[in-house]
């Protein structure tokens, strides 16, 4: 088992920035690929970024690329996403996710329980 915890959400103006957080516990964190996810209100959960195990191969949503930075600290079980530049339509609940295997987009195995970024105009 893998516990994910997010942190770092918040309410930010349109143009600003915010660094979500997810710590994790239990099972090796570093053989992990992880990924964000997004969910506004009435929409279904989206990909935002992922990263894998090393830190050497990312992915990102177009509706986030030149603006979202992933990374990960495998000394301190830790994933962040560098949010810049950001809109009202990021307005989501955020999810970290960890996945077994290689860099993807869907079939992540854990998920933490969110955190809401709110980006006013």
């Amino acid at each position: 088992q893998v516990q994910l915890v997010e942190s770092g959400g918040g309410l930010v103006q349109a143009g600003g920035s915010l660094r979500l957080s997810c710590t994790a516990s239990g099972r090796t964190f570093s053989s992990y690929t992880m990924g964000w996810f997004r969910q506004a209100p009435g929409t279904v959960r989206e990909f935002v970024a992922a990263i894998t195990w090393t830190g050497g191969s990312t992915d990102y949503a177009d509706s986030v690329k030149g603006r979202f930075t992933i990374s990960r600290d495998n000394v301190k079980n830790t994933v962040y996403l560098q949010m810049n530049s950001l809109k009202p339509e990021d307005t989501a609940v955020y999810y970290c996710a960890a996945a077994w295997g290689g860099l993807r987009r869907y079939d992540y195995d854990y998920w933490g329980q969110g955190t809401q970024v709110t980006v006013s105009s």
